[in-house]
């Protein structure tokens, strides 16, 4: 790589610096990984590493020294210590004042409401009673924290309150109360933005979740009314816009109906990193997610969203229940030969039931073929299909 090249630092090892591995190599961008541990799925492909915690600014200084800026593979590392690396003179990207609102989702509902998005119905809770005032059912998460499902539960009942109540005195976080919405399928709008305030938006996809986990993606969303998907997009460039956003932002979308029976798309989360609903721009788009983000961190012209074809589907391989699969690996004989178009894409994390573990991209014109070759692959790895070690 080129000694003028600027060097980008990483915090989280995880598989999301992973993936921004390889297009860091083909833009011949060096990339710098502070990871949690030795071993870990990020560390495994980019050899300049440093094992340190994210929460100490310590560490963090010395990732980053010589670093033309720095970005993240999840969204824990402390505002102060963003505030305190802006100070030194570093490219934090996204910045602190933008990433605060993937970090805490009062502060995300507030600046929501404060620009008109729309969104459930919310308030901050901190008691029983609180709780009951705002209306049961409801959905009560952490506002600090919580990933994949965790830190948030459904309230149906009085007795429902006491854990998430529990969990947050605990953790010292506050708690949010949002509406429990009846809808009808979740929606991603994903989006790049640079610093010189050029944007790219990718379509409009549908997930899947299962147990609060992305299990697959579609994209772009089907039937998705194209009205609606302009709308989803355009809220998502004006919350990039607004928010400052460097990088990807995914807007995690609900749709639903209002109460006059109109289709409508209300604001869930925010993230602002490459997101699981984006994994197939690796192989779907032009651009990918992951160069689009570096790009982005760099300031570098945006590459185009783009699809290569009518329909994209991504499939996450989790950690399954079967002791015969004791090696991901084992999975590629049988995959790559029943479908030699597959994209496999593994993260060199150990198995557990439920861990996301990799994921299979497919890509072409009929879409119900998509997702059973999709589907199969993806069942095939988890040891779903009888797969096994010979």
């Amino acid at each position: 790589m080129s000694e003028h090249a600027p060097r980008v630092a990483v915090i989280g090892g995880g598989q999301l610096a992973r993936m921004m591995a390889q297009p860091a190599v083909a833009l011949g961008v060096p990339l710098r990984l502070l990871a949690e541990a030795e071993g870990v799925s990020a560390a495994q492909v980019i050899g300049d590493h440093e094992v340190g915690d994210y929460r100490d600014l310590d560490a963090l200084r010395r990732i980053t020294e010589g670093c033309a800026a720095v970005t993240f593979d999840h969204e824990h590392v402390p505002t102060e210590h963003l505030h305190a690396l802006e100070e030194d003179g570093l490219a934090v990207r996204p910045g602190p004042e933008a990433l605060v609102h993937a970090q805490d989702k009062i502060v995300m509902r507030e600046a929501m409401s404060r620009l008109g998005a729309p969104q459930p119905r919310w308030a901050e809770v901190a008691t029983h009673a609180d709780v009951e005032a705002f209306g049961l059912p409801c959905v009560l998460k952490v506002s600090r924290g919580g990933y994949d499902g965790k830190g948030v539960w459904v309230v149906r009942t009085a007795d429902d309150i006491d854990e998430p109540l529990a969990a947050a005195g605990r953790t010292g976080v506050r708690l949010l109360a949002e509406e429990l919405v009846d809808f009808s399928r979740e929606l991603s709008a994903l989006v790049a933005r640079a610093p010189s305030g050029q944007a790219a938006a990718y379509p409009v996809a549908a997930s899947l979740q299962v147990d609060g986990v992305c299990n697959e993606v579609i994209a772009p969303a089907p039937d998705l009314a194209p009205e609606l998907a302009a709308r989803a997009q355009q809220l998502a460039l004006r919350i990039a816009g607004e928010l400052g956003v460097t990088g990807i932002l995914a807007v995690e979308l609900f749709e639903a109906r209002d109460a006059a029976g109109e289709t409508v798309v209300l604001v869930n989360e925010l993230a602002m990193r490459p997101h699981n609903t984006g994994h197939w721009t690796q192989d779907g788009a032009v651009t990918s997610q992951f160069e689009n983000h570096l790009r982005a961190v760099l300031d570098l012209p945006l590459g185009s969203p783009e699809p290569r074809a009518t329909w994209s589907v991504m499939v996450n391989i989790l950690g399954g229940d079967n002791p015969d699969v004791g090696r991901l690996y084992d999975g590629y004989p049988h995959a790559l030969a029943r479908d030699p178009k597959l994209r496999v894409h593994l993260y060199g994390k150990g198995l557990r039931p439920g861990r996301k573990v990799g994921h299979v991209n497919v890509y072409g014109e009929d879409l119900e073929d998509c997702l059973e070759r999709a589907r199969h692959a993806a069942a095939w790895f988890r040891g779903d299909l009888g797969n096994h070690s010979e």
